[in-house]
């Protein structure tokens, strides 16, 4: 029977389900070349606005993934289990629930991707490490998840192709905003790790993807409906990017954060970090089946992260990439950003802090970028707390001290006062499991 694209986008176009055959038969033609991006352009905004089915959705993500290669990981004993979030402003808790979870002995295969817009990216803070080398072969990440019971490595040419074409796609076609393509994306990746488990860490608010409490709700059931039918377990965290994550965002600066959190050197503003990672890593080692509880699997990470054992396997996989963490690189130059008025801190317009790192140069606008790794911004302030005019908000740290003046109005731009103390928000909203 002959296959017409055009015909599936009218059909989905006009409302109707997809079959099985056509979805898979449409996302193969589009990997291979033998449908245009014009005809995939199409099929995309008819999903925008027409949406997907639950059964829909799933063939989709199957379709994505068996686009390339599936890791094959029946050769590491054991649970497997990594965590997903969909993006934030110094969001680093990837560097610390790895480390931890692997020291448990549960096997954390991570396939990260690196920054773009405003949110930042695993890989380009692991390679501000110097010498720390994320591209390894699909048979030295077995061996390495096998020996080591964790390696970080990029989205290598084999793993799902049809998402590398199509999100280029999405990008230049306002169909980003979609929650069906959202979920096939993040899970086709996932499942093609070859895991058994996935924790997903769903953000909320001015510097999130989804700004509603509700929308990030609304995708993370969609992501978790998906995934439990893909036989994997699932867990869920809604968390609050109204303001960012920490202390730093930036590169370097955000690794530093990490390994002094994997020290014990509590800070005020590196609690956050702190108890996301133990919630997330918690959440990690249930699904593995450690701790009987919630809270006792909590307390497993937490005496994981006092004892030293995750610095130890920090240290043991910058060891494995080649990265040598005692050179890492430090800003020659630094610039205190101070306030503007007295007050509270009411709001911060997150995604416009994100942004003002892209100008330092610590994100990238677009994938050909490039990233300096010392570039960042320092945080001194929270959501309630109180301020004094002319007192230092924020620190932006670089090499170059050219775009200073302009990230200083910036960041001053996105902060809102109020001359009544506010609420701080409250960081994990709630656990979907």
């Amino acid at each position: 029977m002959s296959f017409l694209p055009v015909e599936v986008i009218k059909k989905k176009r006009g409302g109707a389900e997809l079959t099985d055959a056509e979805i898979e038969r449409f996302i193969d033609g589009y990997t291979r070349g033998s449908i245009p991006d014009y005809q995939m352009s199409a099929l995309l905004m008819a999903i925008f606005f027409q949406g997907m089915s639950h059964a829909e959705t799933l063939t989709l993500t199957r379709a994505m993934l068996h686009s390339g290669k599936v890791v094959d990981l029946s050769s590491v004993p054991g649970f497997k289990v990594d965590k997903h979030s969909t993006g934030g402003v110094g969001d680093k808790t990837s560097l610390i629930l790895g480390p931890i979870v692997a020291a448990c002995g549960v096997a954390v295969p991570m396939i990260s991707g690196r920054g773009l817009g405003h949110t930042g990216g695993t890989l380009d803070k692991l390679e501000s490490i110097p010498g720390f080398n994320i591209h390894f072969s699909l048979e030295q990440f077995v061996r390495a998840v096998r020996e080591h019971d964790i390696c970080f490595i990029g989205q290598t040419p084999e793993i799902c192709p049809a998402d590398r074409k199509i999100y280029a796609l999405r990008d230049v076609t306002a169909t980003v905003e979609s929650l069906p393509l959202i979920c096939a994306s993040i899970l086709s990746k996932k499942l093609a790790e070859g895991i058994d488990g996935l924790v997903l860490d769903v953000k909320f608010g001015s510097g999130a993807f989804m700004k509603s409490a509700e929308k990030a709700e609304e995708l993370a059931l969609l992501l978790m409906d998906v995934a439990r039918l893909y036989g994997k377990k699932v867990s869920a965290l809604l968390t609050d990017m109204n303001q960012p994550l920490g202390r730093y965002a930036g590169n370097a600066l955000e690794i530093q954060e990490c390994v002094e959190i994997m020290k014990n050197q509590r800070h005020p503003l590196t609690e956050d970090t702190r108890e996301l990672s133990l919630r997330l890593s918690a959440d990690m080692l249930l699904l593995a089946g450690q701790g009987g509880t919630r809270e006792g699997a909590y307390r497993i990470a937490e005496e994981t992260l006092v004892s030293g054992r995750a610095l130890a396997k920090f240290e043991e996989l910058c060891r494995l990439h080649g990265g040598r963490l005692a050179e890492l690189p430090r800003a020659k130059k630094s610039h205190p950003v101070p306030a503007t008025q007295d007050g509270f801190i009411a709001a911060f317009d997150t995604e416009a802090v994100g942004y003002t790192g892209v100008l330092l140069r610590a994100g990238r606008a677009r994938a050909e970028d490039p990233v300096d790794p010392v570039a960042g911004i320092e945080f001194h302030r929270r959501i309630g707390e109180s301020v004094k005019k002319g007192e230092t908000l924020f620190t932006v740290h670089g090499d170059d001290e050219t775009p200073f003046p302009e990230a200083t109005k910036r960041l001053q731009k996105a902060v809102t006062y109020s001359l009544q103390k506010i609420s701080s928000p409250v960081l994990i909203l709630k656990t979907l499991s």
